[in-house]
């Protein structure tokens, strides 16, 4: 019997016999995952314990019970229980330069710096920047801990101002001054956000407000202290 041209072909219904078997994830996914899996493991504990106990409380066996691993395997992670104090903090100070490199060219310095700024808040609320909360928290009790958040933010705050700096007009007076107020002032805004959700943490009176909501109210104030300026 001849088909008609113009009526479409028949598709025959698909039998147990010709589905496709699903496909298993490679081994090395899983490899991956287990990974990342015991990574987070890890972190979390020692933001727990960091809280709990005081960083120099802390020790690296405790810290790898935590996530029911050896010290052994807690070394092949991190390097010591200084690096999981602000365990994403490269990621996390990349993409903030990353956002910037994306803001508009036109956009006011101040401006496009709050906003790299506000964009990385949401990405790394869960991480870094409860990391950065909790090691706030801790560092008034442990030099250690205060000294590394100290250079923490003076190395980023130097990258920032450059950053600022090479999107300043050429021709702009003291271009390098402007460049670091306005690289210190976004971060002293930053730091201002840490230290209130530690004091509120600490008398009861945290919200679950994100960080985000926290910096879009900290650099508005920000803004409205430089417009009052004579």
């Amino acid at each position: 019997m001849n088909q008609d041209p113009d009526t479409p072909l028949s598709v025959p219904a698909s039998t147990p016999d010709t589905e496709p078997e699903p496909e298993l994830e490679p081994e090395h996914g899983l490899r991956e995952r287990k990974k990342e899996r015991t990574r987070k493991l890890l972190r979390e504990g020692a933001a727990a314990l960091f809280a709990e106990h005081g960083f120099a409380g802390t020790t690296v066996a405790d810290i790898a019970a935590c996530a029911n691993v050896s010290e052994r395997t807690f070394f092949r992670y991190f390097e010591s229980k200084e690096a999981l104090l602000l365990p994403d903090s490269v990621d996390l100070f990349t993409y903030i330069e990353a956002e910037l490199a994306r803001r508009p060219p036109q956009e006011d310095p101040l401006d496009a710096v709050c906003n790299a700024l506000i964009a990385a808040a949401a990405p790394f609320a869960a991480s870094s920047l409860t990391a950065l909360t909790h090691s706030v928290a801790i560092a008034g009790d442990e030099r250690v801990v205060a000294a590394q958040l100290v250079q923490l933010f003076a190395d980023f705050e130097n990258r920032l101002t450059l950053m600022v700096l090479d999107r300043l007009p050429a021709e702009t007076p003291d271009a390098d001054l402007r460049a670091g107020v306005i690289a210190g002032a976004a971060l002293s805004a930053v730091r201002a956000v840490l230290r209130t959700q530690r004091r509120r943490r600490a008398n009861g009176t945290l919200t679950v407000t994100p960080p985000s909501a926290l910096l879009l109210e900290a650099f508005g104030m920000l803004k409205q202290i430089g417009s009052a300026a004579p």
